[in-house]
């Protein structure tokens, strides 16, 4: 299968660093722990930010560092004396929602268009059921040995700022504005920004690279909340539960099963949200239900917690010696009222994105990123692709066409900030 090409001289000059940065990444186990009780919440996290700031050190980069927290951050300054400050933000953990130790990634030369067999697990990577696979013929992919998630999501963005910052700071024919980075932990529990300092980080904007496809540049993201609903039931020996017993987990069951069959991930789409239980423990005495509440509208976030809240009390109303609690918690806002103010920051990006021949594409994300929670702090911060698809599951993969190309969008990026500031410098070829 001959190879497909890439997006331009300067993302094929970036693809094999790209590569062997996220290969290199990936086998770090960075996986996030719902629970957290430090940050990061697991210690492979701080491994992999140490790396990361060793490399950044190795790159001549100034002011590296690794604060209490887990958050990476480094200046490269501007090849203008005045330089504005751009930020440039990825996380380093990885979702909980599947196996995130031991991984081994395999680089796949010239996808050939059929089933992708992975060696352990069981797991195929099946075009007929993965449209945006059946696109990719001729690609180069990265993928997981079956068992495990990649960790694309978002190491693939780890690596791309990683591959455009040594080309910049190795090129001083390449313009720049200056550029701070950040890599943050606990991104997939939603506390990627919950530490992060806006006002030591010193940028006028940022972009996340946390996103998928080619071209997207996102500026508007769900707002979210968390909701804990914990049943306190009766228990007592089973041999004995005659007329006393009230099995937590049974009233757990019912209120999951009166929960409304079409606000759920798997029945809505688009801008539609959704009520999602991730995760149920418990036992007969007490019982917990995790869930999730999205929407791109305020109001309607409200009404989807209030459904929640309201069949929770009706399924625990039935049994009097029963008791409800329920917890609801923000986690982070709409970032498109933040980024609205601030049209040029998401114009920059889109023009980055046309100068390596991609059109770009504004979508909202069906999910959040670090740049919600930023835009929300003061920093603008939209979110743009890195070429990593099936996040969250053993099936997640990665173009190495479309990772280069959003390491070529970043280096084009700093083009454009350059060019605005010091009245048009040389693009990059």
């Amino acid at each position: 299968m001959p190879p497909a090409p890439f997006t331009s001289e300067l993302a094929e000059r970036l693809a094999p660093d790209v590569v062997d940065r996220l290969v290199r990444y990936a086998r770090v186990d960075t996986q996030s722990r719902r629970d957290r009780e430090t940050s990061p919440s697991t210690p492979g996290q701080r491994d992999l930010a140490e790396m990361l700031a060793g490399e950044l050190r190795e790159l001549g980069l100034d002011d590296v560092d690794v604060d209490d927290n887990g958050y990476v951050t480094a200046t490269l300054p501007g090849t203008a004396p005045d330089a504005v400050v751009v930020g440039l933000v990825a996380h380093v953990d990885v979702s909980p929602d599947a196996p995130g130790a031991g991984v081994e990634p395999i680089v796949h030369r010239g996808y050939d268009g059929g089933p992708l067999v992975l060696p352990r697990g069981g797991t195929v990577l099946d075009p007929e059921r993965m449209p945006e696979l059946a696109t990719r013929v001729g690609h180069d992919l990265v993928t997981s040995s079956g068992d495990t998630l990649l960790g694309a999501d978002d190491k693939a963005g780890v690596a791309e700022i990683m591959a455009a910052v040594a080309l910049l700071a190795a090129d001083l024919e390449l313009p720049r504005p200056t550029l701070r980075i950040c890599f943050t932990p606990d991104e997939e529990i939603g506390e990627g920004a919950t530490l992060f300092d806006v006002e030591g980080f010193g940028a006028m904007c940022a972009y996340t690279l946390d996103g998928s496809e080619p071209g997207e540049v996102q500026d508007e993201t769900f707002s979210a909340a968390e909701a804990i609903v914990t049943v306190h039931g009766v228990d007592v020996h089973p041999g004995f539960a005659t007329g006393k017993l009230v099995n937590a987990i049974r009233l757990a069951g019912r209120i999951l099963a009166a929960l409304p069959g079409d606000l759920t991930p798997e029945a809505t789409s688009g801008r539609e949200g959704f009520i999602h239980p991730y995760e149920v423990s418990g036992t007969a005495g007490t019982a917990t239900i995790r869930a999730i509440v999205r929407d791109f509208d305020d109001e309607r976030l409200a009404e989807h917690v209030a459904v929640l809240r309201r069949v929770a009390e009706e399924v625990v109303a039935t049994e009097p010696r029963a008791r409800l609690d329920v917890a609801v918690r923000e986690q982070y806002p709409n970032m498109r009222r933040f980024l609205d103010e601030r049209p040029e920051v998401t114009a920059a990006a889109e023009e980055a994105i046309r100068r390596e021949g991609i059109v770009p594409r504004r979508m909202p994300i069906r999910g959040g990123t670090d740049g919600s929670r930023l835009s929300e702090m003061g920093l603008p911060t939209p979110n743009l692709f890195t070429g990593g698809h099936e996040y969250h599951s053993v099936r997640e993969w990665a173009s190495v066409q479309e990772m280069a190309a959003a390491a070529a969008v970043v280096v084009r990026l700093a083009g454009v900030w350059a060019e605005r500031w010091d009245g048009g410098a040389a693009r990059p070829s």
